[in-house]
């Protein structure tokens, strides 16, 4: 995780779930993590291929000139870009595993935006984990944010952690033997990523890959 908002909402959510998979939708309390509101969202998931969102911050609004709730995440995406997220928001609202995802976004004039998005499963009584609380945020932010919208995206690079494991930021002085296994994908194409799907151990194949889970991140 680069960026300081993904740390800061993956540790308050961390924090809120103690031991379970993870935290009610109930628990969160917006006044807690107010200065990294404007790069948050959450998404109601609807179906497969329907993860719609319910609020959207005004940061990544404005990066997307549009209001972005009640839109599909999986809009404006290439084919093996949407098999991917769909797969990633998959496992984080039917396994309750946590994804941060490398991403970059291009405007009508190819002009293009490097992100790191964060998605993490909420559950809601009766009903499992139908939301996914997430942020999106712009590595450096561009000079033309707010003027020209991104119109499309692609993944870069890929990282799973289920529910027993923690990332190495939360866990900088325990030692080498206590620190949680990572699922890591880096730098794969949309196509990779889209395999890699299910929570097992040791090694997962993700196409020509092989993601072992294990070692400091």
């Amino acid at each position: 995780m680069k960026h300081p908002v993904t740390q800061r909402l993956y540790e308050y959510w961390d924090g809120l779930r103690g031991a379970r998979p993870a935290p009610d939708r109930s628990e969160i309390e917006p006044s807690r993590i107010r200065n990294i509101l404007g790069d948050t969202f959450i998404l109601e998931v609807l179906g497969q291929d329907t993860y719609r969102f319910r609020l959207a911050g005004t940061r990544l609004c404005a990066l997307h000139c549009r209001e972005l709730k009640n839109r599909n995440i999986l809009r404006g995406w290439s084919e093996e870009d949407h098999e991917a997220l769909s797969t990633l928001l998959a496992a984080t609202s039917e396994d309750a595993a946590a994804a941060v995802i490398g991403l970059t976004g291009y405007t009508e004039r190819r002009q293009s935006v490097d992100m790191e998005m964060l998605l993490l499963p909420l559950h809601i009584p009766g009903e499992g984990c139908s939301r996914v609380l997430g942020s999106c945020v712009a590595l450096e932010q561009p000079y033309w944010a707010g003027m020209h919208p991104i119109l499309s995206q692609t993944i870069r690079s890929v990282r799973l952690l289920w529910p027993d494991e923690r990332p190495a930021f939360l866990s900088t002085s325990a030692p080498q033997s206590h620190l949680p296994r990572s699922g890591v994908v880096p730098a794969v194409t949309a196509a990779e990523a889209a395999s890699a799907m299910l929570p097992t151990f040791g090694a997962r194949q993700v196409q020509h890959l092989t993601v072992i889970d294990g070692g400091k991140q």
